[in-house]
């Protein structure tokens, strides 16, 4: 019987995710799954496309499928879409997970992803929408999170071993 996964990555784009994500993994000797490449996979095209072809709205329907099924089947390490949280149904989902919520400012966020357009929803004016969908979104990202980790001026191995800390697990 599997009881979910082992850590839950949530946080906006840019954040680490995906590179901690991976990190966590090999130092908990765990799998490591990402529902924005399963959903990738699923559908044989990128997000972008998903967005531009068929809306957001049809993508945050398979996000919250690709969701559902991680959080039943996966028990390693998870990371979510920046825009998963949205759901009340995926924020249920999550309720007495081991989820942290990887924080940054927006600074960080232009000096790691440069805030560009292949980013669907921060197509024009990019800092700005940054900062309105964080607006939207921290008090979302924090409800859902045990653990919230400042990922500023910080290493991806650095923030993997505060993770590690906060939730008091032990690396293989």
């Amino acid at each position: 019987m599997s009881t979910g996964p082992l850590i839950v990555l949530v946080g906006p784009m840019g954040s680490g995710k995906s590179t901690v994500g991976a990190l966590l993994a090999e130092r908990l000797g765990a799998p490591y799954r990402d529902t924005d490449a399963d959903i990738v996979a699923a559908q044989g095209r990128e997000i972008s496309d998903i967005f531009v072809e068929d809306g957001e709205e049809h993508f945050r329907a398979l996000e919250r499928e690709a969701v559902r099924a991680a959080v039943a089947e996966h028990t390693g390490i998870l990371a979510l879409g920046g825009g998963a949280i949205l759901a009340p149904s995926t924020r249920a989902l999550l309720a007495g997970l081991p989820v942290v919520y990887l924080s940054m400012d927006v600074e960080e966020a232009v000096r790691r992803v440069g805030l560009n357009t292949a980013r669907p929803l921060l197509a024009v004016n990019p800092r700005r929408q940054w900062r309105e969908l964080m607006e939207a979104r921290r008090h979302l990202y924090t409800e859902v999170a045990r653990v919230v980790v400042a990922t500023d001026d910080r290493t991806p191995e650095e923030v993997a071993q505060a993770i590690l800390d906060a939730l008091e697990l032990k690396d293989v």
